[in-house]
């Protein structure tokens, strides 16, 4: 039993604990991480190694770190919340399955794909065995799963994993939750990178319909789904759909969420891009530069998201002819890229590939050739040799290789190119 002074203590760190929890679904994250370091100094004073209070304020102030991009600092606090949760509760208990799956996550995160897919599947295992194959649980590191399946283009294996995922939320939580919507939107997106649009097309809108009924029109994941909906019309080029969807998207997040939110940021850059495919490009100029200012203040300088937004800002730069402009954006993205992410992380490999064609486009051709190599290296061992990006990869590879007048070269990476994209005769 808890004396007096115990019991105080258990009841500031669930008050403060469920602050952490609020500020964190705000994308309030220095504020988060301020409350978690201090419930994590509370559950230190219990005096107990493998106290739950503990191992739940690792767990949390580790989402929160991942959340920020600060992966190096995340990574310790999840390994050391599952150590104590193995040791207390077992290795197949579900607070188990649940830092795993969290560490998994965070490792997919880092484009450490190779490493995330044996937690998730032991996760799901734990979870089956203690909860029941069809606890939403399961679902939900299900579809984590296919997520990641999808990145690495194993597209077979993650439609079987999202359609399990769809059958059991449905089965168990009813066809009109939430977070059915969320798989539909998912399996939507799997067939519109495979250009299924005819199939896709309805299953966005019947996330949308779902996810207005349950949630309101104006909340955050309406405004995700509707987001998802306008890329969809934007990869097709209907971009007076697409626009109108971004902007309803975009009101919804800032009004519900604050003009200052990553996600407000998100939309912001979603426009800027249509915009950039159309040939709007002050428009879209100004819209970039909004969204890393945004980017720059809710996440920090250095946060994978800040370089995404530099990158694109720098690919507007490069159309319009402005390498000098783009050159030090093209270095920033990969400086942050590289530190935040790790030298194997596949968005490393297309900062090195943006790079190399700056330097390609101003007739820097030695500059581009190692740069393209690695680039290669790292989606060929992050995504595996037949995946699209490396066919892309090889395109840019043996334009340079022809410029350079090595012939031989530049056809072996065509002949792989179209071996990888089945066009080979």
């Amino acid at each position: 039993m808890l004396n007096r002074d115990s019991q105080d203590l258990a009841s500031e760190w669930i008050l403060l604990n469920q602050e952490v929890m609020s500020l964190h679904e705000k994308g309030q994250y220095e504020r988060a991480a301020s409350v978690a370091l201090r419930t994590l100094e509370l559950a230190d004073r219990f005096g107990d190694p493998d106290h739950p209070y503990l191992a739940a304020s690792l767990n949390n102030l580790a989402g929160i770190y991942d959340a920020q991009g600060r992966y190096l600092e995340a990574e310790p606090l999840y390994q050391r919340s599952l150590e104590i949760r193995e040791r207390v509760k077992g290795s197949g208990h579900a607070d188990v399955a649940a830092t795993l799956n969290n560490l998994a996550e965070l490792y997919r995160a880092q484009g450490r794909y190779f490493e995330a897919e044996p937690l998730y599947r032991r996760s799901i295992r734990i979870l089956e065995n203690v909860m029941g194959p069809d606890h939403p649980d399961v679902a939900t590191c299900m579809n984590n799963l296919a997520g990641l399946c999808d990145a690495r283009g194993n597209y077979e294996e993650a439609e079987r994993l999202f359609r399990k995922a769809f059958e059991i939320r449905s089965r168990s939580l009813g066809k009109g939750h939430p977070d059915v919507a969320v798989t539909l939107n998912n399996i939507a997106a799997l067939y519109e990178n495979q250009g299924w649009f005819t199939e896709a097309r309805p299953l966005y809108r019947r996330a949308l319909s779902i996810l207005r009924k349950a949630l309101g029109s104006d909340h955050p994941d309406v405004a995700t789904c509707i987001n998802n909906l306008a890329g969809f019309y934007r990869t097709q080029g209907k971009y007076a759909k697409a626009e109108k969807l971004y902007k309803r998207s975009h009101d919804i997040r800032k009004k519900s969420l604050g003009a200052n939110h990553p996600y407000v940021a998100a939309s912001l850059t979603n426009i800027a891009e249509l915009y950039f495919a159309q040939g709007k490009h002050s428009q879209a100029e100004s819209l970039f530069k909004r969204s890393i200012a945004i980017l720059e203040r809710a996440l920090g300088p250095d946060h994978p998201d800040v370089a995404t937004g530099i990158n694109n800002l720098a690919g507007l730069y490069d159309t319009l002819g402005k390498h000098e402009m783009a050159l030090p954006l093209c270095r920033r993205a990969l400086a942050i890229r590289t530190r935040s992410l790790g030298r194997w992380h596949p968005h490393v490999a297309v900062s090195l590939n943006n790079l190399a064609g700056l330097y390609e486009s101003r007739g820097m051709l030695q500059q581009a050739d190692p740069l393209y190599g690695r680039s290669l290296q790292i989606l060929e061992k992050t995504l595996g040799p037949a995946h699209p990006d490396v066919a892309v990869c090889l395109d840019n590879m043996a334009d340079l290789m022809r410029r350079m007048g090595r012939d031989e070269e530049a056809f072996r990476m065509e002949q792989n190119a179209r071996k990888i994209r089945g066009e080979e005769e």
